[in-house]
């Protein structure tokens, strides 16, 4: 009996034991497999491209567009009419102030002055003999009376011809750059009609209007920049000398005048620049490419590079931040970063929290605080 009940026990333990094989067999075969599959559906690591959040100092800037406009700037005209004898200039020539530029045909009126001036002569002549008879009471006063009046009334005219004459030299009113003219000799020109246009053009002005929440940060005498399309790379500098004192109530925007120097004579009027007035003493920011930033309606986000221990990639990870002013390709971070932190610049549209990445830097996202438009 006790034989019997040994050997159940042992069939027993046995199967116990082979039972408790089994199990821990399976959860070790089941493990196995997890990782196995785990690790065939692990994230692939993204190749993006990455740089370092630093800081840069930035000159606050107040920018708009604007037009250019002549110092001075006037069509030259003709205050008399006649036929044209000579055209004393060239079309696009610099003029200076008092240079002649049409000749008119002026023989008539001359041919008038030499009468008055005879005539102004024996008025005078007429007058001096009146005046010695009037001494030696031969005549009244009535009659030196009259020859004084006629030895004026002919001077006045003799001054009038001559002003005629004179108007008949279309002159340039100041110094300037001359437009072009269709004006020939021969032509006839009515009192009015334009000859040609004359544009002051060093210094020249630059008018933009700003909305009125600027009005504080603008002043006379600030630094103003200004770029134009025509002229790609180049800035010119000048500064503010005018700001308009009231501001328009249909916009609400008041306009500002700034003188620029223009020695190379490149800047046109007429022209659209673009203009930054500098406004205040330079900031200290935090400064990354603009294409780092996921801008989201929950808020805007960038991914940091981290080192997860031994891993053989590096991982991102998402954090939220601040963002302040932009100045061309950058950005300015106000929170959520510090400097030193390397950030994610292409590539995030691949990315989420945790992914392993390959960092590739041979192409990087344009990061120029003064960008140009580029033309292929």
């Amino acid at each position: 009996m006790k034989n019997v009940m040994g050997r159940r026990l042992a069939v027993v333990l046995v199967s116990m034991a082979l039972l408790i094989g089994l199990v821990v067999a399976w959860n070790l075969i089941k493990a196995h497999f997890m990782q196995k599959f785990m690790a065939m559906n692990a994230s692939a690591p993204q190749t993006v491209s990455t740089a370092v959040a630093e800081y840069s100092s930035w000159q606050p800037e107040v920018k708009s567009v604007g037009s250019l406009r002549a110092v001075h700037g006037v069509e030259v005209t003709t205050q008399v009419g006649g036929l044209v004898r000579q055209v004393q200039f060239q079309s696009g020539a610099d003029a200076r102030a008092g240079q002649p530029l049409i000749q008119l045909n002026a023989d008539p009126e001359i041919a008038t002055l030499k009468s008055l001036t005879a005539q102004a002569h024996y008025a005078r002549l007429t007058y001096d003999r009146d005046v010695i008879q009037y001494e030696a009471q031969a005549i009244g006063k009535a009659v030196l009376d009259a020859a004084t009046a006629n030895w004026h009334s002919l001077e006045a005219q003799k001054a009038s011809e001559a002003a005629l004459i004179a108007e008949m030299t279309i002159r340039a009113p100041f110094n300037g750059r001359l437009g072009i003219t269709t004006v020939n000799p021969g032509q006839y020109l009515k009192a009015g009609d334009s000859i040609v246009t004359l544009q002051s053009l060093d210094p020249i002005y630059v008018d933009f209007r700003l909305p009125q929440g600027d009005l504080s940060r603008i002043k006379v005498g600030q630094t103003v920049r200004i770029t134009a399309d025509a002229f790609p790379g180049s800035v010119f500098s000048g500064r503010v000398t005018s700001i308009d004192p009231a501001v328009d109530t249909a916009t609400r925007n008041f306009e500002v005048e700034a003188t620029i120097g223009n020695a190379q004579r490149q800047l046109k009027p007429g022209m659209f620049v673009d203009t930054a007035v500098e406004s205040g003493a330079p900031q200290r920011y935090l400064t990354l490419p603009e294409t780092a930033i996921s801008y989201n309606p929950y808020g805007d986000t960038v991914f940091v590079v981290r080192r997860k221990g031994a891993a053989a990639h590096p991982i991102v990870h998402q954090v939220f931040v601040h963002l302040g002013p932009t100045r061309g390709d950058q950005v300015a971070v106000l929170t959520g970063l510090s400097a030193g932190e390397r950030i994610v610049t292409s590539g995030q549209l691949k990315l989420k929290n945790g992914t392993p990445i390959v960092i590739n830097n041979s192409v990087q996202p344009t990061s120029n605080p003064n960008p140009a438009p580029q033309e292929e």
